[in-house]
């Protein structure tokens, strides 16, 4: 085993709840909470669900007794795996590190949780297997070059999430440090995730989440069994490193690993869309308010984004400028934009109400966007933009360096709390989603996992003659 993998796999064999940092115990509760919210909306709301859950029952992996969060069946394991990653991800609301340019905990927690369930641990051995996840999964991100795996059209998130999801469930399953190399070598097979999807607004980039969470539970539980995997998966001839990325810097895998905690570098989102489109966002919040500005006094408006962002966000500007659908909304800085400046912000309700809505269209087609030199080089550390509106009343510009959610700028307890009972309030009762709220922020003072996600079912009401769920 060579110094990269062994480093690695030692970490995640390795990592306890008595060596981690209070604050990053209480962190993984907030991001937990915020993904449980995301999915259990995503389960009745996002339009790719209906097909995703039909598909897992085709394929049987229901029937068993793991969670997917806001369904009333059980599910298999890896059937649970795939359908909580998938929604995790399909709103796209789900928690960012900046750095690393990938989602967090999507395909991390469904692993470990639906691994928990497996095993029948508790929470003080869950939550530090996530954290490996988080720590594993973002350097892996950094050691590629984010921006460079990006342009070889792959999906950071998916890519290394497969490997944080095999860390995680490997942890729960108590791997040693020679059995999490396996699973690390199982998963290098599993690795996929193309950015394709951009072309056509597909679901795809949902699955890719739910697939790397499935894949690397599935990877975690082979080596558990004595199943062998390459060796030297990250940084061998065929490995991670050089078949994903054309310059590398694998030491960056390394970096601080165990004593810097990548866990508190995750932001928590407070718009439905792309990560790249939120201090665009933030400084067009600042600027309608300060100016009192309304859409019919905008002539244009003009946004300027790190060019890894731009190329995601604002490229081709036709496209931008003519979402079909609720991805190519999400992915459009200029479709983003108008809602804001229509609505003063952006829920996830603003999709039924603004894609094909004529006015925001327009508004839409006056939006533009270029690469910009001082949000570049607040990059990759800071997902910065600058936004200038040209009006009737005059012109004005604002430029956020730091978007709202991120480690520098978090967002308030009680605001975290309100984006949850946002999510979740239309299909549990106050009750219900004050206990759960309440237990996902502890989980680690939890002795049955199932039970706490149990919570996330429709209420059952009696009716004469038949059991109704609420919420279905």
């Amino acid at each position: 085993m060579t110094a990269i993998t062994r480093r690695i796999s030692e970490f995640a064999a390795g990592i306890s709840f008595d060596k981690v940092p209070t604050e990053v115990i209480e962190r993984t509760g907030m991001l937990l909470m915020d993904s449980v919210g995301i999915a259990l909306r995503a389960r009745h709301d996002a339009e790719s669900t209906p097909g995703l859950v039909k598909a897992a029952m085709r394929l049987g992996l229901d029937g068993g007794a793991c969670i997917a969060i806001g369904d009333r069946r059980g599910f298999t394991p890896q059937g649970a795996a795939l359908v909580n990653g998938t929604l995790i991800h399909s709103l796209d609301f789900d928690d960012t590190h900046a750095r690393a340019s990938l989602h967090t905990s999507a395909p991390i927690v469904p692993a470990a949780l639906a691994a928990a369930e497996m095993a029948g641990v508790d929470g003080e051995e869950l939550v530090p297997a996530i954290i490996a996840g988080y720590e594993i999964q973002t350097r892996l991100s950094m050691a590629l070059g984010p921006a460079d795996h990006y342009d070889r059209g792959f999906h950071p998130t998916a890519t290394c999430g497969v490997f944080g999801a095999a860390a995680a469930a490997g942890k729960v399953f108590c791997l040693d440090a020679d059995a999490m190399a396996l699973a690390f070598g199982i998963a290098l097979s599993q690795s996929a995730g193309s950015m394709q999807f951009l072309l056509d607004g597909a679901w795809t980039k949902r699955f890719h989440v739910g697939h790397a969470a499935m894949c690397g539970l599935m990877a975690a539980t082979l080596a558990h069994e004595g199943f062998r995997g390459a060796a030297d998966p990250f940084e061998g001839k065929a490995g991670f490193f050089h078949a994903y990325a054309p310059d590398p810097d694998p030491e960056k895998a390394l970096k601080g690993l165990g004593e810097v905690w990548e866990t508190m570098e995750t932001a928590v989102k407070p718009y439905p869309s792309c990560r790249y489109s939120h201090a665009a966002m933030d400084a067009l919040i600042e600027l309608r308010a300060a100016n009192d500005i309304k859409p019919e006094d905008v002539k244009s408006v003009e946004i300027g984004l790190p060019e890894t962002g731009w190329k995601i966000i604002g490229d081709p500007e036709q496209a931008k400028h003519a979402p079909l659908g609720v991805v190519d909304g999400q992915f459009s800085m200029p479709f983003c934009a108008a809602v804001t400046l229509r609505e003063g912000g952006m829920v996830w309700d603003d999709y039924a109400r603004h894609i094909g809505d004529e006015e925001t269209l327009d508004l839409c087609r006056r939006v533009h966007t270029a690469p910009d030199p001082k949000a570049e080089a607040e990059f990759p550390n800071n997902l910065s933009a600058v936004a200038r509106v040209k009006t009737t009343k005059g012109d004005y510009e604002a430029f956020v360096a730091v978007p709202k959610g991120e480690p520098g700028n978090f967002l308030k307890p009680e605001e975290l709390r309100a984006k949850f009972d946002g999510l979740v309030g239309p299909y549990l009762p106050p009750a219900r989603v004050d206990e759960l709220a309440s237990r996902l922020l502890a989980i680690h003072k939890e002795d049955d996992i199932n039970e706490v996600l149990r919570l996330t079912r429709p209420v059952s009401v009696e009716v004469p003659g038949e059991l109704v769920a609420a919420g279905e």
